[in-house]
């Protein structure tokens, strides 16, 4: 049943059907299933009222039977009074009783006698219907009781026959009594057969509720089963497809078999894939076609503006003569204006090359001490020119590191060059660093006029600017840009803290044990973008 291709769910996939249509007959199945299981309880429960009203009539039958037992046990318990004498023994044996005693012995239990008939003959009347197999007996009982009440009545009258008549008014009271019993054993019988019967019918309604209630469920599970993995399982490969694309794979479709808008949303699928695979492929193209061109004109530009640069520089030392001090001044913003569009060249190449994945660390173990006073030497000239106090805050147990000590003071001199630039006269800019967590944190602090948390993810991305930045007329906003794709290469991470008008903390962190990675690794995590940045830049 776990199967994704089992053919139940198959075929409830390929049901033309809307989902919520397959959603309300699966409903509807259910809610007939319970009507069954109501019907039959309303049936079970009728068929047990029937049988507790014919149990109760029944128990009513059988008390009345056995009141009429007992009265009729009665009546011969009475008249057994006057057997047990001493002249009713003699008459028994042949003789002649005593002048007077079966007059004697018989008044005596008149009363007691008229007092247990008046009982039997309410009794014979019963208050309710017999069955047809009781109504022989309760005749004979009626007619018993018809004769006994003759028989005393006559014992009355007749002293001379007063034993005679006796005998036969016991005998008739032993038949009553007997006929009684059969009655009252008969409904007895009835009573526990029924009784029995009950208790049968229970057992078999419990366990056809118990039956049809395990049905229900098994039937109302394998129904939500089969629909749930009509509906989840076409969700699930389209989910798992999604992730696909959102990592870059392209290369497969989403099979889904359903015919209702979950095989409508796989076909959507399918064709966004298609078209992010040909667009992602344009984007390839372009990215490598931009790359190259990047390459090729950076390296293009860089030579003929060496040779201005280099020429420049030559004419600026006066080695074919001598110069004016206009010429000296235009020498000197040729010199300005051809070192910065060569940084900028710079620039471009090198973040060409690490979006191409060319760049491939030279990994070494290095004094970052060193590093960081270099590039403090490389801005302080133009540190305080600006009038701009520049300071060294340096952790005395954070010395040697493992990277590439070339992009390494790259990324501090484009830190440092950047608050150089937007520190105001009468500022001041402090690199620190730091061992925190395994790790190394640089930081460049500055008390220029600070970020605005709009733009503090903004500033690392390419050609990108704060409004202070373009005010400023310099850079193109790769400096940031190639910075943080630097740190990332290292296994760091790069970020800023800032406020508007209270300055700006540049921190970058390097690890303490970091080993050399192919270059293939640096481009693939460069592209994928997979290095977590936890701020941003200017």
């Amino acid at each position: 049943m776990q199967r994704a291709e089992n053919p139940l769910v198959w075929a409830v996939a390929r049901v033309p059907a809307r989902v919520r249509t397959k959603l309300l007959v699966a409903f509807l199945a259910i809610a007939t299933l319970l009507v069954v299981i109501a019907l039959v309880g309303l049936r079970v429960l009728g068929d047990s009222n029937s049988r507790a009203e014919r149990l109760g009539a029944l128990q009513v039958r059988v008390g009345g039977y056995r009141e009429l037992e007992a009265d009729a046990a009665l009546l011969r318990q009475v008249l057994a009074l006057c057997a047990s004498t001493p002249d009713y023994a003699k008459w028994l044996n042949g003789g002649k009783p005593t002048a007077g005693a079966p007059a004697t012995c018989l008044k005596s239990m008149e009363q007691p006698v008229d007092a247990v008939l008046a009982l039997l003959g309410s009794a014979t009347r019963l208050g309710f219907h017999p069955e047809p197999d009781e109504a022989t007996s309760l005749r004979r009982v009626r007619k018993d009781y018809a004769d006994v009440k003759t028989t005393v009545a006559k014992i009355t009258d007749s002293s001379a026959q007063a034993f005679p008549l006796h005998a036969r008014a016991e005998t008739l009271s032993v038949d009553l009594e007997v006929a009684a019993r059969s009655l009252a054993e008969t409904a007895t019988g009835k009573t526990n057969a029924l009784i029995a019967e009950n208790r049968s019918a229970y057992e078999s309604s419990r366990n056809l509720f118990i039956g049809l209630a395990a049905g229900t469920i098994f039937l109302a599970l394998l129904l939500g089963f089969i629909l749930s993995r009509a509906l989840t399982g076409p969700l699930g490969r389209a989910q798992s497809r999604l992730a696909e694309i959102a990592a870059g794979d392209f290369s497969s479709h989403v099979d889904v078999p359903n015919r209702d808008e979950l095989g409508a949303l796989a076909a959507d699928v399918n064709r966004t894939n298609d078209e992010l695979r040909r667009l992602y492929g344009e984007l390839e193209t372009a990215s490598r076609h931009k790359s190259e061109f990047l390459a090729n004109m950076s390296h293009e530009l860089r030579t003929p503006l060496n040779a201005i640069i280099g020429f420049s520089q030559v004419l600026r030392q006066r080695l074919f003569g001598e110069v004016n001090e206009k010429q000296e001044e235009y020498l000197d913003d040729i010199l300005s204006s051809g070192n910065h569009l060569l940084s900028l060249i710079n620039d471009v190449l090198d973040l060409s090359k690490v979006e191409a994945g060319q760049v491939e660390l030279e990994v070494a173990t290095f004094s970052l001490r060193e590093a960081l006073e270099r590039g403090v030497v490389m801005v302080r000239e133009r540190a305080v020119k600006n009038g701009v106090h520049l300071s060294l805050e340096l952790s005395p147990d954070v010395d040697l590191v493992d990277g590439d000590e070339r992009r390494v003071r790259q990324v501090v001199f484009n830190l440092l060059s950047n608050a150089v630039k937007f520190t105001p006269a009468g500022g001041s800019i402090v690199v620190a660093d730091l061992r925190v967590d395994g790790e190394v944190q640089v930081s460049v602090m500055d008390t220029g006029p600070g970020i605005a948390p709009e733009d503090q993810q903004r500033i690392f991305e390419e050609f990108q600017q704060t409004d202070v930045g373009v005010q400023h007329r310099e850079g193109t906003g790769l400096g940031l840009a190639l910075s943080k794709r630097l740190v990332e290469l290292h296994g760091g991470r790069i970020w800023v803290e800032s406020q508007p008008g209270h300055g700006s903390r540049f921190v970058f962190t390097l690890p303490l044990e970091q080993s050399a990675r192919p270059a293939e690794e640096h481009a693939l995590r460069s592209s994928a973008g997979t290095v977590p940045a936890p701020a941003p830049n200017r």
